[in-house]
Parts: C-alpha cells; sequence; structure tokens
C-alpha cells in the first residue's frame, strides 16, 4: 500500500507558489474537475492511438525480450528472466499509464510461465515454489506499475498547481496595471477569459434600478437577472466553507436555452458579497473559481477605490483652482485695472502734450491686453481642469502655427528679434494648429518676459517621423536648477518669475494642458551658451503638400 505524507494546505500553496516563475506567460490545461478524475484514474490520460501505440510497443518489448531469452541466449535461470521483464514493466509504468503497465505485467506472467517454467511449453507448474516467483513476479510488477503511477500523478498534481497559481498570479498583475477607465470592470472580465481559457467571462454588479453586467467580449451566454437575484440572496444567507473542496458555499450551475452552461459564483469582500462572477467554458476547479471570484472583488474594490480618488482630485483641485483665481483677481488685476484708471484719468488733463497723451493711451493698451491675456488663461485653465479641450487636426505647414503664435504675443516679442526656422514650405502636418499655436504662444511670452531688450529669440521647427518639434530658444538668465522639476507645474513661480509684478503662474501648466489634449508634450532645459529651451513635440503625420494636393479631388 502506497502511504500518503499530508501537507496542511496553506504549506501545500506556500510550496508550489515558491516554484511559479514571475515571468511565466502562457500555460497549457487548467486545473480542473475533469483533470482530476483523470490523475485520479491512474495519472495522464493519453489520447487513445498514443496509449494503443504505447501498448503494442511494451507488448513487443516482452516478445523480444522472450525470444532473446529462449531462442537466442538460451538463458533458463529464472531469476534472470524475471528480473529482465521487471525492468521492463518498470520502464512501461515510468513512461505510459496504469493499466499499459497492468496490460505488459500479464503478458509478462504469461511468458514467464510458458517459456522458463518447468515443464517448458506448458501453462503447467511442476514445482510448487515457482507458483510463488510467478506469483511474485505479476505482484511485483503491478504494485510497481500502481506506485509509479501515484507518482506521476503526484507530480503532474503539483504542476497543475503551480499552473493554477501562475494563472492567478498573472491576473493579479494584470488586474495591478489596469487603469481607471470607463471599461475597467470589463478588462477585469476579459483578463479572466484570457487567463483562464475560458469562453466567456460576465461580472454581474448589483444597481439599485437592476444589474450592471460587465462581459469579456461579445455576449455569448444569457442570463436571467431573477437567477442573479436568487444567487446573490443565497449568498447573502450563508458562508460555509468546504475544506475539501476549498471554496465557499453559493457556486450554482445555470443552464441556457441553447444548451450552453455556466458557473455562477459570488463575489467576496470579507463575508460581504458584492456581485456575482459568471465563468463560461472548462469546468474550473471549485477551489479555482474562489479565488478567481476573490481577486475579481478585490479588482472592483480597487477600481472604485481609485474612481473615488480621482473624484477627491478632481474636488481638491476645483477648490485650490478657485483659492489661487480668487488670489490672482485679487492681486493680480488691481495692478492693471490701477494702470487703467491713472492712464484715462491723465487722458483729460489739459496740460498733457500729444506725445505724453499717445505714451498714456499705449499704457491704457497694453494693461488691457495683460487683463485680456489673464482672463483667457483662466478660461483655458478651467477648460484644461474640467477635460473640455478636444483636439480638431487638420493638415497645415508648420510655419503657419508658429505665425500663429507670435500674433498672440507679439507685444511680449515686441523689444526682441524673433528668427524662425520653420524648415521647408512644401511640408504638411496633420494635427491641431489652434491648441499647438495657443500652446506655444505662451512659450514665446515667457521667452519674451525672461530675456533682455534686444535680445534674439530663436524659433526651430523640426519634423520627425511621427511628430513635429518646436524649440523655442532665448538668451535669458536661464532656468534655476531648483525650478526645472516644477516648471509646468500650476500656480508655480520660479525664483526669477517671483520678481517681475505681473504673471500668475498658469502660463507653463496650460501649455502643457493643452499639448496633453493635442496629443503631445513639453520640456524645458538650460542652453549649454546661456539661455533655457523649451520644446514641443506633438504626434503628427506628414507629408508634402504635391502630395495632398494631389489626393484632392
Amino acid at each position: 500500500m502506497a502511504l500518503l505524507h499530508i501537507r496542511p494546505p496553506f504549506a501545500r500553496r506556500a510550496s508550489a507558489f515558491a516554484e511559479v516563475s514571475a515571468d511565466r506567460r502562457s500555460l497549457g490545461g487548467v486545473w480542473s474537475a475533469r483533470s482530476r478524475r483523470n490523475l485520479a484514474g491512474g495519472g495522464r490520460r493519453l489520447p487513445p492511438p498514443i496509449e494503443f501505440g504505447a501498448l503494442l510497443v511494451a507488448l513487443s518489448a516482452i516478445g523480444l525480450l522472450t525470444a532473446l531469452h529462449f531462442a537466442w541466449l538460451g538463458v533458463t535461470n529464472p531469476t534472470i528472466v524475471a528480473l529482465s521483464f521487471l525492468l521492463v514493466v518498470l520502464i512501461v509504468a515510468t513512461v505510459s499509464t496504469r493499466w499499459v503497465a497492468i496490460a505488459t505485467s500479464l503478458l509478462a506472467f504469461l511468458c514467464f510461465n510458458f517459456f522458463f517454467l518447468p515443464p517448458v511449453g506448458t501453462w503447467t507448474i511442476a514445482d510448487p515454489q515457482n507458483w510463488v516467483a510467478l506469483f511474485t513476479l505479476l505482484a511485483v510488477s503491478i504494485i510497481a506499475s500502481h506506485l509509479s503511477s501515484q507518482v506521476r500523478r503526484r507530480a503532474q498534481e503539483a504542476t497543475a498547481r503551480r499552473d493554477e497559481l501562475a494563472r492567478l498570479f498573472d491576473l493579479t498583475r494584470d488586474i495591478l496595471l489596469t487603469t481607471v477607465t470607463a471599461d475597467a470592470v470589463a478588462l477585469v472580465a476579459r483578463y479572466i477569459a484570457r487567463r483562464f481559457s475560458l469562453k466567456g467571462v460576465t461580472i454581474c454588479l448589483p444597481e439599485p434600478r437592476g444589474w450592471k453586467l460587465h462581459h469579456s467580449g461579445k455576449r455569448t451566454f444569457e442570463i436571467d437577472t431573477g437567477r442573479l437575484d436568487s444567487a446573490l440572496a443565497a449568498a447573502r444567507a450563508r458562508l460555509e466553507l468546504d475544506a475539501h473542496e476549498r471554496t465557499y458555499a453559493g457556486h450554482s450551475r445555470i443552464e441556457a436555452p441553447d444548451g450552453t452552461s455556466a458557473w455562477l459564483v459570488p463575489l467576496r469582500l470579507g463575508t460581504r458579497p458584492v456581485g456575482l462572477l459568471a465563468l463560461q467554458g472548462e469546468d474550473v476547479e471549485s477551489g479555482t473559481r474562489d479565488a478567481i471570484a476573490g481577486v475579481t472583488a478585490i479588482a472592483i474594490e480597487r477600481t472604485q477605490l481609485l474612481e473615488e480618488r480621482e473624484e477627491a482630485e478632481v474636488v481638491r483641485r476645483g477648490a485650490e483652482l478657485k483659492s489661487v483665481l480668487l488670489a490672482s483677481l485679487s492681486h493680480d488685476l488691481k495692478t492693471p485695472l490701477t494702470a487703467v484708471t491713472v492712464a484715462a484719468n491723465n487722458l483729460d488733463a489739459s496740460w498733457l502734450t500729444a506725445e505724453q497723451r499717445r505714451e498714456q493711451a499705449e499704457i491704457v493698451r497694453a494693461e488691457l491686453r495683460r487683463l485680456t491675456r489673464l482672463f483667457q488663461d483662466i478660461v483655458d485653465m478651467a477648460r484644461i481642469e474640467t477635460n473640455a479641450v478636444a483636439a480638431e487636426p487638420e493638415w497645415v505647414q508648420p510655419a503657419e502655427i508658429v505665425e500663429a503664435a507670435a500674433r498672440q504675443v507679439d507685444h511680449a516679442l515686441a523689444p526682441h528679434k524673433l528668427e524662425i526656422d520653420a524648415g521647408t514650405d512644401k511640408a504638411l502636418v496633420r494635427l491641431d494648429p489652434r491648441l499647438t499655436s495657443a500652446a506655444l504662444a505662451h512659450l514665446l511670452e515667457n521667452a519674451g518676459q525672461y530675456s533682455p531688450p534686444g535680445s534674439t529669440i530663436t524659433v526651430r521647427a523640426t519634423l520627425l517621423s511621427d511628430e513635429l518639434q518646436i524649440a523655442v530658444c532665448d538668451h535669458g538668465v536661464g532656468i534655476a536648477p531648483q525650478d526645472l522639476d516644477y516648471l509646468f507645474e500650476r500656480f508655480y513661480r520660479g525664483v526669477d518669475a517671483r520678481q517681475q509684478r505681473f504673471g500668475t503662474g498658469m502660463g507653463l501648466a496650460i501649455t502643457r494642458g493643452l499639448l496633453a489634449a493635442a496629443g503631445g508634450r513639453v520640456w524645458a532645459e538650460n542652453h549649454p551658451e546661456g539661455g533655457a529651451i523649451f520644446t514641443i513635440a506633438v504626434r503628427a503625420e506628414s507629408r508634402t503638400a504635391a502630395a495632398l494636393e494631389g489626393e484632392s479631388p
């Protein structure tokens, strides 16, 4: 009798889990009830043609060994023959199934009796001691084949357990990489179906107005909501653990009118059912079903927590935006409004010369431009915070984007010399020119504010294979090292920027938000020869103007 060494379930799982590689991907076979039955029946179930082929090879080996001993070598020692037959049986038991090994043992039993036990050539056994040798051979052969199949069964069972744990490990890794989207729960269902090779997976979550069903793909199974209600009620009524099946109560089988079926498993957070999981496909083992349901429930809770965190972050940002905007309205509006008021009053003075009146009028116009820019920044920041910015791509030349941006901030560029290198005029790019030029305008305005009057501001556009890059280079004091990591944060103003009398710290943050909506990015660095370089990159298709005209009707 085979002695079974039983370890506690936790130790058994921990040992198997330790052997799982983190990089393991696609695994063959699911640890199912059918697999357990096959293993319990003698190990690996080979396809019938392979089993009969193995049987034929085993019987042929016994026949050849009998002919070798009897006809060619003339071996008459029963011990040598019995050990030879036993060796063949052990080899067959190691590489094949139990019934093939038993059939080989019976043939070895018959050949040993007929050819090697006196009287040779008959089924009669003259010496009673030979009966003992004969049945000892048969018993040892059968026991050896049984023990070999048990060892192989346990090895295959351990492999199946490792496969199960590896699939669960990969599933949890998929879930951890899932971000909050509108179909996050459906994405979890697709992960389950893919990792466990299931035909369909549906996550059923109760809502005040009914059930919300998240499918792994195209719906392949219709579930009656009444059955869902009763299954959830049953899951709430009891919580019992079946230690043998390694599962909790509440699993049920549902049938569809087309003859397909699925398992319905409660989703529990602790002891509280939060929904149901429908698994359609291979008959997944009950303990695995519970483990999948547990991981799914945690994934749903994680998704809900991430959604709540994003909502809280939106509320926090809104409150912060309101606070800073109020500060800007109370501080940044006061200075230009005061200047406009004083200049407007001065225009009424009779003692001003014509030249002084023009200066006062220019002050009014400059301060009004600043106010207009401030209000536009406030509107843009509010649109970015509420995700109300949408890209509308069209075909344009890079030079048109640069020129449009320069026109928006001509007052800031007036004291400087602007050099533009937009590449060839024949190149066209497909992107949103409105968002890109608005983002570039903030960089040009920033360069104009922090560059000495009369200096040169260089704008260089470079067209790559899949994006357009525009770099703005100034000859100012550059960027302080402590400011590099925070330049594009909302309302952040660097050490040099705080010395300016006007500014809210929204310009570069708006640049980043506009580019994010257009599928781009922005970064800053110091020029080796002095000054700063701000570069924007926007994903864009590119082609020549002639090619585009050739496609037009």
